[in-house]
C-alpha cells in the first residue's frame, strides 16, 4: 500500500512575514507616494510657503530691511493704507483694471471668434493678433508712452489735420491710456486659448444651424459659448490673477513719457508697493508686505467668485 504524502498550503495563503492576519499590504505605488512626493513638498515649503508666512509677519511691524531693527506695530501698518491716499487710489486703479480691462479683453475675443470662424486667412489674422503678446510688455509700455508724448507721434499727427494736441499722459487721461495698452497686448493671449477651442467644434452644428436660419450671433451663443465654456472659465482666472500684478507696462509707460516717478493716478498696487519698498526714502517694508497681504486675499476672493459665476454644467456633445 502507497503512503500518503500531505501537501503544505500555498506559500500565498501564509500571512506575510511580519504582517499579522487581516492587515491590508499596500500596492508598491501606494508605498512609493511619499517619497516622491516629500522633495517637492520640502522645496515648495522653502521657497514659497515659508516667505509667504514671513511676509505676513513683517506685515505687523515697522521693518526698514535687512540691518535695520524690526519693530512691533500691530494693525497699524493695514490702517496706514487705509487712509493713503496713493494706495486707494491704486487700489480702485487695480479694480478697474481688472473688471474694465476684462470686459473689453474678453469682449474683443469673442468679437474676433465670431469673425474669425469662418474668415478667410484666419490663421495669419489670428497670428496678428497674438504678436503683441510675444513683445515684451516693457517695450509696449516704452513705446506707447513715447507715442502719446506731448511732442510723440500721435500729437504730431493730429496737428497735421487740424485737431489740438491732447495731454494724453496728463492726470485724467495715463491710466486710461495705461488700460488701452495692456488690453491691445493681452486680447492676443486670449484670442488664441478661446479659438483653440473652438477650433475643435465639429463643422456640421454650424452647417445645421445655418439650415434653420440661425444668425452668427445666435450661433456664437447656443454653439460656440456652450462648448468653449470651460477654457473661458480658465481664461477668467487668469485675467484676474494677471490684472492684480499690472506693474511693468506702468512703470515703462509713464517712464517714457516723464522722467518722475509714475503719477499716483497711473499706479496699480504692484506699483504703489514698489514706491513704498524701494522709494527715495526710506523703504518701509512693513507697508509693502501689509499691501502683498491685501492683494493676496483680493485675488482669493476674487478666483473663487469667478469659479462660481463661470460655473456651469459641461456641455458635450452627444
Amino acid at each position: 500500500m502507497g503512503t500518503a504524502t500531505l501537501t503544505p498550503p500555498a506559500a500565498a495563503a501564509r500571512p506575510a512575514a511580519g504582517k499579522q492576519p487581516g492587515q491590508r499590504v499596500r500596492p508598491a505605488r501606494e508605498r512609493a507616494f511619499w517619497p516622491f512626493l516629500l522633495p517637492a513638498l520640502i522645496a515648495y515649503s522653502a521657497l514659497f510657503v515659508l516667505p509667504s508666512l514671513f511676509g505676513v509677519w513683517v506685515s505687523f511691524n515697522k521693518w526698514a530691511g535687512p540691518g535695520s531693527a524690526m519693530t512691533w506695530h500691530g494693525l497699524g501698518n493695514y490702517l496706514e493704507l487705509a487712509r493713503s491716499e496713493a494706495f486707494r487710489t491704486s487700489f480702485v486703479n487695480t479694480f478697474v483694471l481688472a473688471f474694465g480691462g476684462g470686459v473689453l479683453v474678453f469682449g474683443f475675443t469673442f468679437l474676433s471668434m465670431m469673425v474669425l470662424r469662418q474668415a478667410r486667412g484666419r490663421a495669419f489674422i489670428r497670428s496678428v493678433i497674438f504678436l503683441p503678446m510675444i513683445i515684451s510688455v516693457i517695450a509696449v509700455g516704452v513705446a506707447i508712452g513715447f507715442l502719446l508724448n506731448p511732442d510723440g507721434a500721435v500729437n504730431t499727427v493730429l496737428g497735421w489735420v487740424g485737431v489740438e494736441a491732447r495731454p494724453w499722459l496728463g492726470p485724467d487721461m495715463v491710466f486710461k491710456c495705461i488700460v488701452a495698452g495692456l488690453v491691445w497686448s493681452s486680447t492676443g493671449f486670449y484670442v488664441a486659448l478661446m479659438m483653440s477651442a473652438a477650433d475643435s467644434i465639429p463643422p456640421h452644428l454650424y452647417e445645421d444651424a445655418k439650415l434653420v436660419g440661425a444668425t452668427k450671433w445666435e450661433q456664437f451663443r447656443h454653439i460656440t459659448l456652450p462648448l468653449t465654456w470651460d477654457v473661458f472659465a480658465v481664461s477668467a482666472v487668469l485675467w484676474v490673477v494677471n490684472s492684480l500684478k499690472v506693474f511693468e507696462i506702468v512703470i515703462a509707460f509713464t517712464t517714457a513719457g516723464t522722467p518722475a516717478s509714475p503719477p499716483i493716478q497711473a499706479r496699480t498696487v504692484a506699483v504703489q508697493q514698489y514706491a513704498s519698498v524701494a522709494g527715495n526714502g526710506v523703504p518701509e517694508l512693513g507697508s509693502g508686505a501689509a499691501m502683498g497681504v491685501v492683494i493676496l486675499i483680493v485675488t482669493a476672493v476674487l478666483i473663487v467668485l469667478t469659479r462660481r459665476v463661470t460655473r456651469r454644467e459641461r456641455v458635450e456633445l452627444s
